[in-house]
């Protein structure tokens, strides 16, 4: 059985891919990774403000608004905060290279144009062999309408682009005004994959003590449909691969999310919450599937159920909306 695929320049044997997480943090764990069958590392994401405050610029504005208000001082965490700074991150991705044989994946996490994004190419130097730039953003001033929000999106990836020569892939929210717009946008502007998507903070309100709770939840197979609908899409409209994160925790998730035209599944949750052998299970379990219905190769399920054969994706989700809506009936947990 062929699972080999091939993302970000890389020729990958199978499409299960440990995700942006806490697992690279440890050569132990990272070399466990390894020995289950992980076809690359990815590391977690290194932050914008990070950066800049290695710069001093950001983390001396926190400090002059620390006197201003008592709240001001908990918008930014203190540098000691951060799991790994700058130096470390890029002495972590030089110990993965030399601890194990498989690609590096780094990531970096940031929103605005600036000096931090030159640390791309430092990434590149330490030996990453791609780069996968996380979207983390929430765009709240009302002055900003869509169109401006997507152009310095763009405009930061070209950015980007013209400042490394290995692969980068952007990942992405679904809060957009048109994603479809957007990933045609993005492909052009450079990008060598799309991850879909990222998981934005939602905040927890403590009612007793007055407070937001930062509170992490790790993901379950519930997030997969608005994963699988954009796959769909997009995977029928764009040639770049196609990454899908969050929601698969067996292996009919990953089988959905390749019929639905993923290029690799990443996986973290099930990891965390299993150890990394949780990945030799999965890639078994996933072939076992291909063998059991005559499929060659992993290449033949990608994309075998997405929206090429409807030439207008709106009608189609439109009618299986309006379809559910006057089945309600049948479908008691729907309401309009």
């Amino acid at each position: 059985m062929d699972l080999s695929v091939e993302y970000l320049g890389l020729t990958l044997p199978h499409p299960l891919v440990p995700g942006a997480s806490p697992l690279a943090d440890e050569l132990g764990t990272v070399r466990a990774l390894e020995d289950a069958g992980a076809p690359a590392i990815t590391l977690r994401s290194l932050f914008e403000e990070q950066l800049t405050q290695e710069q001093l610029s950001t983390f001396l504005a926190t400090e002059l608004r620390r006197d201003l208000s008592a709240e001001a001082g908990t918008i930014l965490p203190e540098p000691a905060d951060y799991r790994m700074g700058p130096d470390r991150y890029l002495e972590q991705i030089r110990r993965i290279r030399a601890a194990v044989g498989v690609p590096v994946i780094a990531s970096l996490n940031g929103t605005t144009p600036g000096g931090w994004i030159d640390f791309a190419r430092l990434v590149e130097e330490a030996g990453a062999s791609a780069l996968e730039l996380n979207l983390y953003g929430v765009p709240t001033d009302p002055a900003r309408d869509g169109a401006a929000v997507e152009k310095d999106t763009l405009d930061l990836v070209r950015t980007l682009k013209a400042r490394v020569k290995i692969p980068v892939a952007v990942k992405l929210s679904p809060f957009y005004t048109s994603l479809s717009s957007l990933a045609r946008g993005l492909e052009d502007a450079g990008a060598d994959g799309l991850v879909l998507f990222n998981r934005l903070f939602e905040p927890e309100i403590d009612v007793d003590a007055l407070e937001v709770k930062r509170v992490l939840h790790l993901s379950d197979s519930s997030e997969l449909p608005l994963r699988l609908r954009w796959l769909a899409i997009l995977s029928a409209q764009r040639k770049i691969p196609l990454a899908m994160s969050g929601g698969v925790h067996e292996v009919v998730d990953a089988v959905r999310a390749l019929m639905a035209g993923a290029t690799v599944v990443q996986v973290v949750s099930t990891l965390l919450r299993n150890g990394p052998s949780r990945l030799l299970s999965l890639r078994a379990g996933l072939e076992r599937w291909l063998v059991e219905r005559e499929y060659a190769s992993v290449r033949q399920l990608r994309g075998s159920m997405n929206l090429k054969a409807c030439p207008d994706p709106s009608a189609y989700e439109r009618a299986n909306y309006i379809h559910l809506l006057h089945g309600w009936r049948e479908h008691p947990g729907i309401a309009g």
